[in-house]
């Protein structure tokens, strides 16, 4: 379905960064007599300390087709900034019909939709107008495919937000204390550290705009493994975890337990599915097969993803017992576990966890 990510893509793509002189911008070396210099775009962001937005932003916006190949201008220049076909980041003006993406401008509360009220960066921005032709161009499908909708929201959410919300100075949590720890690890941090230290005895646009080249590299890196990791591995499981929830009535009529008919990560796209599909009552139990042990586990569905509490936890009366001991007191046969909170048990087979669940519903 994609084209597997490696070293070979950042090498190849590397010299792709041109940079043209503009203010304090530079060109990047590379032999460019077999293209007309007329027909290539020149993408615009300022000169200076950069950031992961605009990093990211420049990036993104050269694998589209509109602006494929595009030259680099760094530079803050208004008079520079107004023959360009696209400017991100500088300029004071967010209109797409003019591929002018800034956010700096008073005013600007321009949001991604579909549920997040993130302030845009100019990441964002760019995204939210080339997001899908960019997944769809890795997926090889067309814009309007399902799966295209699905990993545009998905990759804003797991990845692209974060980036949005740190550019424009928003806390992860709503609180007013100090945070407990430092973390300097995430994107924004580790591009921010890649600008110029102010002991490099040369200062230069050259040597600014090499930085540059290499956040971009980093950035977009960082942003196609998103997008691969999840087509690879959130996509699928999003379709297995469908068609469970589909056949839940065929398990129990109460419709009130689901099993997996192979395991994958399924917590949040069973959140996500049941609003989706309006399943009530929701999904109380879900089974699946320890692929180590080869036991069935029954796991309680907490009431959020962020939550511990369960919806419906297993009954108190079973809770902490093991093997025979569990057996005689849920009456079922092969009994394993079920733990201290009652939010997973286990028993030896399929029919053993299934006669588990039901019963738990009852109690």
């Amino acid at each position: 379905m994609f084209k597997a990510f490696s070293s070979t893509f950042l090498s190849s793509h590397r010299f792709l960064f041109r940079f043209e002189p503009a203010g304090n911008s530079f060109l990047r070396r590379r032999s460019f007599a077999a293209m007309s210099t007329a027909a290539v775009k020149r993408v615009g962001t300022h000169h200076g300390s950069f950031h992961c937005d605009e990093a990211l932003g420049c990036f993104m916006i050269r694998l589209t087709k509109k602006f494929s190949d595009a030259h680099i201008v760094r530079t803050r220049d208004p008079q520079v900034l107004e023959t360009l076909d696209a400017v991100l980041d500088v300029g004071g003006v967010y209109d797409p019909a003019r591929d002018r993406y800034d956010h700096h401008q008073k005013g600007f509360e321009e949001i991604f939709g579909h549920g997040f009220i993130t302030k845009l960066s100019s990441a964002g921005l760019v995204y939210k107008h080339f997001g899908k032709e960019i997944i769809a161009k890795e997926l090889q499908v067309d814009e309007d495919h399902p799966d295209v909708q699905r990993l545009f929201l998905a990759v804003y959410k797991n990845f692209m937000e974060a980036i949005d919300a740190i550019d424009n100075g928003i806390n992860q949590y709503d609180t007013d204390q100090p945070p407990r720890y430092v973390n300097n690890t995430h994107l924004s941090s580790r591009v921010g550290k890649l600008n110029l230290d102010w002991t490099d005895p040369d200062q230069s646009s050259e040597k600014e705009n090499e930085a540059f080249e290499r956040a971009m590299a980093l950035a977009g890196h960082e942003f196609m493994e998103n997008v691969r990791s999840l087509a690879r591995s959130w996509l699928p499981a999003r379709s297995i975890v469908m068609q469970c929830l589909e056949a839940r009535l065929d398990i129990d009529p109460s419709g009130e337990i689901m099993v997996l008919d192979r395991f994958c990560p399924w917590k949040l796209h069973l959140f996500e599915l049941e609003e989706e599909m309006k399943i009530n009552p929701p999904i109380k139990y879900v089974l699946y097969e320890d692929d180590r042990s080869k036991s069935w586990r029954i796991q309680a569905m907490a009431v959020a993803p962020d939550r511990f509490e369960s919806r419906k936890a297993l009954p108190a009366q079973w809770r902490g017992l093991r093997d025979d001991e569990l057996s005689r007191e849920s009456g079922v046969p092969g009994g394993v576990f079920v733990h201290m909170s009652g939010f997973i048990g286990g028993n030896q087979t399929y029919e053993g966890a299934l006669a588990m669940a039901k019963a738990a519903l009852k109690l």
